[in-house]
């Protein structure tokens, strides 16, 4: 079993499943964690459901709340909208895993009806269910990890009717998730309640998004949400465990690298690259990006030349 691999750092978006998929909006990817950026899934979010599949090494999942460590063969879901990252336990063991992320109106279709009343707000309304362990040692998450195996398989393989038969396995998983929940879930009420951090954190990553290439200051990200500098980075650590401004310079490295492995005309030389990215002194921007990628500019965009028989994206980070 070996689906598409992925080492594309911007599928882990808030817009994971495009419009132009809604026809057949799953994904099901493999990763390695080895070969992305900074050697992790990056903080993300998105309206898809997600399961991930811990294949090799072992991995921990971390919300603004807690984190979930993954043995191989261990998986776990995550709901709609929920902030998470991904990263080794171990950065120096080999360490993938697989992700299934599949947009509920695949099953249910659109709008409120009778099947999405009684099946699928218990889910999405539940405000305890952010993520749920799986373990193929409970009989039921047995069911639902063998439901994903087979749906990682059916879209590797791609045979004819394979949408078909996605979505049967897929609507399987669902009544087994719902066999986990009841009682603990119930028909009505609001979808999951995000904290007032991680509505911040959220908005702030936004922003800092839309401005990285500007010379924006921690005052502007701050005010992007409406409050003081000092609370903005005690928002910021107590779900990223990180400041606005080590985020912000994270992903200014995130798409330099990018922009080097796509040979982006922007990228003429390092002042270019320095400059397209949001840095003023290529010095700093080199210490930087060493800092990140563990090596300079040059050395990366060498690197890529030098691998044999293999594309940019699978011998370093992104």
């Amino acid at each position: 079993m070996y689906a598409p691999e992925n080492t594309d750092a911007n599928l882990y978006t808030d817009n994971a499943i495009k419009g132009n998929e809604i026809s057949y909006p799953v994904h099901v990817q493999f990763i390695d964690l080895h070969k992305m950026y900074m050697q992790r899934i990056r903080w993300h979010w998105h309206p898809a459901i997600e399961v991930l599949l811990a294949a090799k090494g072992k991995l921990v999942l971390v919300t603004d709340n807690k984190e979930t460590c993954l043995e191989e063969g261990q998986g776990i879901f995550i709901n709609q909208n929920v902030m998470h990252s991904v990263q080794p336990v171990d950065v120096e063991a080999d360490c993938s895993l697989y992700s299934t992320m599949f947009d509920p109106a695949f099953l249910f279709g659109y709008g409120n009806t009778t099947i999405t009343g009684k099946y699928l707000s218990p889910v999405l309304n539940s405000s305890s269910l952010k993520t749920l362990f799986l373990d193929s040692r409970d009989a039921v998450s047995g069911k639902l990890l063998d439901n994903i195996h087979s749906v990682i398989s059916v879209n590797t393989d791609r045979e004819y009717g394979y949408e078909l038969i996605t979505k049967s396995l897929l609507c399987q998983f669902w009544v087994h998730l719902l066999e986990l929940l009841i009682p603990h879930t119930a028909p009505g009420g609001q979808p999951h309640s995000l904290s007032l951090d991680e509505i911040r954190v959220k908005d702030a990553i936004l922003y800092i998004e839309s401005h990285y290439s500007e010379q924006i200051t921690l005052e502007q990200i701050a005010s992007s949400v409406h409050i003081s500098k000092s609370e903005c980075c005690r928002c910021f650590k107590r779900v990223l465990q990180f400041t606005p401004i080590e985020y912000l310079m994270r992903y200014r490295i995130l798409k330099a690298a990018t922009m080097i492995q796509d040979n982006d005309p922007a990228y003429r030389n390092i002042s270019d690259l320095a400059f397209n990215v949001g840095f003023n002194n290529v010095s700093y921007f080199n210490k930087v990006f060493k800092q990140y990628v563990k090596c300079t500019p040059s050395e990366y965009k060498k690197n890529l030349k030098n691998a044999s028989g293999k594309s940019a994206e699978n011998i370093m980070f992104i």
